[in-house]
């Protein structure tokens, strides 16, 4: 990987955003429904899919998909790691109830250790990132078709 520092730069933003949202959510105390951290693939997704767009355009005739895959991977890894790091931090300094509250949406009693919940938000993260690249490099990846004009 000739540049690495475009996919690092997009996955703190993309870090930013969600550590934004995850914040935002809470103020409202809505950050213990699960249904909304369904937008943090959103977020990823946006984040990944511009990290490839740009790479695009900043090379496009040295561009290819594993170029573009590999920038799209960095993104979300480092936006997945950065995140759960922050998700361990916020559920153990910063709102020790947090995990508690967040097992009472699901009615349950279970003592679950944080950091089962961190490789739980980890997993998730790795998962989105996977996917959402392989979305994005579908819509960005140069075609090998051949046009024949008419």
């Amino acid at each position: 990987m000739k540049n690495i520092s475009l996919p690092i730069r997009f996955g703190l933003v993309t870090t930013a955003c969600l550590i934004a949202y995850f914040l935002i959510l809470g103020i409202f105390n809505l950050h213990t429904n699960p249904l909304f951290s369904i937008f943090n693939g959103v977020i990823t997704g946006f984040g990944i899919y511009e990290t490839i767009n740009y790479t695009k355009l900043r090379d496009d005739e040295h561009f290819n998909y594993t170029i573009g895959f590999q920038n799209g991977l960095i993104t979300g890894f480092i936006a997945s790691i950065l995140f759960t790091l922050f998700f361990v931090i916020y559920a153990t300094e910063i709102d020790p109830k947090f995990i508690s509250k967040l097992l009472t949406v699901f009615s349950s009693d279970y003592n679950v250790h944080i950091g089962l919940v961190a490789f739980v938000v980890a997993i998730m993260g790795v998962t989105t990132t996977i996917v959402m690249t392989l979305t994005c490099m579908q819509f960005l990846k140069k075609s090998n078709n051949i046009t024949q004009k008419a």
